[in-house]
């Protein structure tokens, strides 16, 4: 079969200087950081929705991108088509993981689910004979249980337990197909577990069901010998009013409410990050401190603009800063999936190749800088003489909880006035961050 992107070359490292635009110039594979190679801190993952799916519909327009592979739409063939372009692209950039939604790899049959699983069960079939021999392997896979009319209530929150049980028939087979690929996890995204109003919505059911679907997924899951982690990809809203899901920190107090913490971890999206208010560095952060640090949706949104973009990270800042988070937590136990599209007037193939080469640099990049504010320490000194009262006298002992709050009192009396806590120097942090961004190596 002839290529799907004969103008791309295979991609290789050539270095910060290079002009070629089908080179890397941050990412070196290889290359050792802090005692790891660059691609083991960085197992990048194509999102088959996006990259082979997504043609450049909005709400305002029409596809301006040709993503037929020499076959109709809609077809198994097409399905098939894309898988060959999958192994392509994939090969080119030397990535090594892939992941998708069930309905993303097959066309979903309106009427029967037992065909959209015979579909499923040839198409995955298919992935796995064009990869055997490669490196190419599943990181994730996950189910579409928002876009099909059926769950325009919810899929596990949902009124009517008759589709309940479709979005269960829809794990159980996404369960089946992640251990034939051997894919290191499953996402649940609610897309629709939310509600549009409380005059509806029995909200103290509707998580219970939820729970319920989660638990029962798991359960299935070990039965048939699926190892990997579950993940939450949390996100405030939208299509939703509000989603349950609204951030980390919600997710993981549901999980441990129903005491499902110990077989599921974060998948954490920056666009979602930056929806629910907060950065993907706090995120991280949060995740981390909780021990649920999982996987990551690598993108970015446009700040001007109130929705979920899913734009490829090209912001260093951001991607430094998270590299941070997630090189001090240990790294992640998956990976980082690029759910980013290319804008909708780049309609070529060489702009999936773009793209690609941008986001994985960046974050190549990010890797580099936060590793180098690690070896540089100033950050952590700082904020490790900030907190060194927690180390000795009262501050240790409260932390080990050997005081009471009287005793806390006793000790404020004795002091009769504390001592200045001391100044935050938040600008000479950053400019710090400055310093070690743009200082010339």
């Amino acid at each position: 079969m002839s290529e799907f992107f004969p103008n791309v070359p295979k991609i290789q490292y050539e270095g910060r200087d290079s002009k070629n635009p089908f080179a890397f110039k941050y990412y070196d594979a290889d290359r050792v950081i802090l005692g790891r190679k660059m691609s083991e801190h960085l197992p990048f993952a194509m999102a088959w929705w996006h990259n082979l799916c997504a043609v450049g519909v909005d709400m305002f327009g029409s596809g301006t991108t040709d993503k037929t592979f020499g076959a109709e739409m809609g077809t198994v063939e097409h399905a098939k088509r894309k898988v060959d372009a999958a192994v392509e692209f994939m090969t080119k950039l030397g990535i090594e993981y892939y992941c998708f939604h069930d309905v993303d790899v097959v066309p979903e049959d309106p009427d029967d689910i037992n065909e959209t699983n015979r579909r499923l069960d040839e198409v995955t079939d298919y992935i796995l004979e064009k990869t055997k021999g490669t490196n190419i392997k599943c990181l994730w896979t996950t189910c579409n249980m928002f876009g099909n009319p059926r769950f325009m209530n919810g899929a596990g929150s949902t009124n009517s337990a008759d589709v309940y049980c479709f979005a269960a028939a829809q794990l159980k087979k996404a369960l089946d197909n992640a251990v034939k690929l051997g894919a290191k996890g499953y996402v649940f995204w609610g897309g629709r577990e939310g509600y549009e109003t409380l005059l509806n919505t029995n909200m103290a059911l509707e998580q219970e069901n939820v729970a319920n679907l989660f638990r029962m997924t798991r359960d299935y899951g070990r039965k048939i010998g699926f190892t990997g982690d579950f993940y939450v990809e949390p996100k405030p809203k939208e299509p939703m009013k509000h989603q349950y899901d609204f951030d980390a920190a919600t997710a993981i107090g549901f999980l441990r409410k129903y005491g499902l913490d110990k077989d599921f971890k974060m998948n954490i999206e920056a666009n979602h990050a930056t929806l629910a208010g907060h950065t993907l560095q706090h995120e991280l952060r949060v995740c981390a401190v909780e021990g649920m640090m999982g996987s990551v949706d690598a993108n970015m949104g446009d700040m001007l603009l109130g929705w979920d973009t899913d734009q490829f990270p090209t912001n260093v800042y951001d991607t430094t800063m998270a590299m941070y988070e997630i090189i001090k937590a240990g790294g992640l136990r998956g990976g980082f999936n690029f759910d980013s599209k290319t804008r909708r007037p780049s309609n070529t193939m060489e702009d999936m190749f773009y793209a690609y080469i941008a986001g994985m640099d960046t974050l190549a990049l990010g890797l580099i800088k936060a590793a180098e504010i690690i070896e540089d320490g100033r950050i952590d000194r700082f904020v490790a003489e900030r907190d060194a009262s927690w180390n000795t006298c009262i501050g240790e002992k409260i932390r080990k909880h050997e005081v009471t709050l009287a005793d806390c009192a006793e000790y404020a009396a004795r002091m009769k006035k504390p001592a200045d806590p001391g100044s935050g120097h938040q600008e000479y942090l950053e400019g710090i961050v400055n310093n070690v961004l743009f200082a010339s190596k």
